[in-house]
């Protein structure tokens, strides 16, 4: 069998067979310190699919990086078909801030596909576009609660499509919701080059959850023995319940949420799921399911001010 040839990326040029860690420049910090995209290519030995794998899009999301950290650990060039290309931080400036957004405060997942000539976001997002994802045919894009919010593990996802239904039921999240695409989203952007991307949600910011971190972890391995790029490392889970669509239970009043339905549970509609209360426990309303559903996120801070989203829930009726 002739040598494969290596797989270009940046300045890099990965061999077949081999780990190879890269970076690509983004731009420099006002002190001239350079900031670059972290990037690791798996290039097998044998050709197969090339997919790609991203965290950390926000900064404050990190679950997803210790989601690729594990993968890499577990996925081995030299018996891989195809080429992995993994990104464990997309956005630099706010991971090493701790802060969700770049310095100038926007979104970089409201900035894709992004432009050479942009803001600092779109610029990013231009990089990732070119160097990774129109590279792609499939990519997954690793997400976790924010603001003080967890999310059950979850996958998102235009689940019209076949390729992606059938992706998002092999990868064996407890629940796969049919998500409408977001302007200026990775995923978005993704869809519109021709690439199939799944969203992964769970856990929440700032933190390793690790039930949300083995289930993306062993979710990632399913999806790349379902296109053929390795042999079956993990075993397959349930297929997931499809919601049509999901929807956010906001406070009606300002005050202190009493709510002690674990994520996974499942509502049905007009079902007190929570209370809200003042300081001194006086009832001020009720939060209740919108829909027969399943309880897919939560806000963990007590403390909300009226028209906070508290309660998430993904319609399965």
């Amino acid at each position: 069998m002739p040598k494969r040839a290596p797989f270009p990326i940046g300045d890099t040029e990965a061999p077949a067979g081999r780990r190879t860690q890269t970076e690509l420049p983004i731009a420099r910090l006002m002190s001239g310190t350079p900031v670059a995209l972290p990037v690791v290519v798996l290039h097998g030995k044998s050709n197969g699919p090339n997919v790609w794998i991203n965290a950390a899009t926000h900064g404050d999301e990190i679950v997803g990086v210790e989601i690729i950290r594990r993968v890499l650990s577990l996925v081995h060039p030299a018996s891989l078909r195809g080429t992995l290309i993994t990104v464990p931080i997309v956005n630099v400036h706010g991971f090493n801030t701790g802060d969700r957004y770049l310095p100038d405060r926007r979104d970089l997942n409201r900035s894709f596909p992004g432009s050479k000539r942009g803001s600092l976001a779109s610029r990013i997002a231009n990089l990732m576009m070119n160097e990774v994802v129109s590279r792609c045919e499939v990519g997954i894009d690793l997400h976790s609660g924010s603001d003080h919010r967890a999310n059950l593990p979850q996958i998102r996802g235009d689940l019209s499509d076949k390729r992606t239904l059938d992706l998002a039921m092999r990868f064996g999240t407890p629940i796969a919701i049919d998500s409408r695409v977001r302007d200026g989203s990775l995923r978005g952007a993704a869809t519109d080059a021709g690439a199939t991307c799944l969203l992964f949600e769970g856990g929440e910011a700032y933190r390793f959850n690790e039930d949300a971190v083995q289930m993306g972890v062993d979710g990632i391995l399913r999806v790349l023995h379902r296109l053929g790029m390795t042999d079956e490392l993990v075993p397959p889970a349930p297929a997931p319940r499809i919601a049509n669509s999901s929807r956010w239970v906001r406070a009606s009043k300002s005050g202190i949420v009493d709510c002690r339905l674990p994520l996974g549970a499942d509502v049905e509609k007009g079902e007190q799921m929570g209370v809200l209360r003042d300081p001194f426990g006086k009832q001020l309303g009720r939060l209740r399911a919108p829909t027969d559903g399943v309880l897919v996120g939560k806000l963990l801070h007590p403390l909300v001010n009226q028209g906070d989203a508290v309660l998430h829930v993904a319609a399965t009726s």
